[in-house]
C-alpha cells in the first residue's frame, strides 16, 4: 500500500475515533474514488498516481465553488471549501510563482527548447518534476509564453 493510501486510511479511522462524521464522509469519498480507479486499471495506484486523483478531486471542487459562488449558494459553496480544506491536508507543499517560474526556465534551457514544437518534451518533463505541487494549467502557461517570446 502507497504511504499516501495509508496516510488516508489512518486519518479516516482517527476522524471516525473523533466523531467528525463530515470529515470522514469526505475522506470515504476520495478513498472509494482511489478504489475504483484501482478496480478499473487492475492495478494497485503509488503516491504519483493517488496525487493525480486528488489534484482531480481538487479541480472538481473547485469548479464547482465557482460555480455555487456565482450562483449565490453559499450553503453549497462553503460545504466544497471544507471538502476542499481536507484534501488540501493530503497536498504537498505548493510551489510558489517565481519557484516554478524558475523551474520551468531551467528545463527550457537543459533542453535547448525553442519552440512551440518542444512544449511536449519540457511539460512530459516538468510533469514529473512537480507532481502535486503545481498546478498543471499554469505549467502549461508559463512553458508557453517562455518559449513564444
Amino acid at each position: 500500500m502507497s504511504q499516501l493510501k495509508q496516510t488516508l486510511s489512518d486519518t479516516i479511522k482517527t476522524s471516525m475515533k473523533a466523531r467528525e462524521l463530515e470529515r470522514v464522509k469526505v475522506l470515504r469519498n476520495v478513498q472509494s474514488v482511489v478504489k475504483q480507479i484501482e478496480i478499473d486499471r487492475q492495478t494497485e495506484l503509488d503516491d504519483a498516481q493517488v496525487l493525480e486523483v486528488l489534484q482531480k478531486q481538487l479541480k472538481q471542487r473547485h469548479e464547482s465553488l465557482s460555480i455555487f459562488t456565482e450562483n449565490g449558494r453559499d450553503d453549497l459553496a462553503s460545504k466544497e471549501q471544507f471538502e476542499i480544506d481536507i484534501i488540501n491536508e493530503f497536498m504537498p507543499k505548493q510551489m510558489d510563482d517565481t519557484e516554478l517560474a524558475a523551474l520551468v526556465n531551467t528545463e527550457i534551457k537543459a533542453q535547448g527548447a525553442t519552440s512551440m514544437r518542444d512544449m511536449g518534451s519540457v511539460m512530459g518533463v516538468l510533469k514529473n518534476k512537480t507532481a502535486g505541487r503545481a498546478d498543471p494549467a499554469l505549467i502549461s502557461k508559463l512553458v508557453k509564453d517562455a518559449l513564444q517570446g
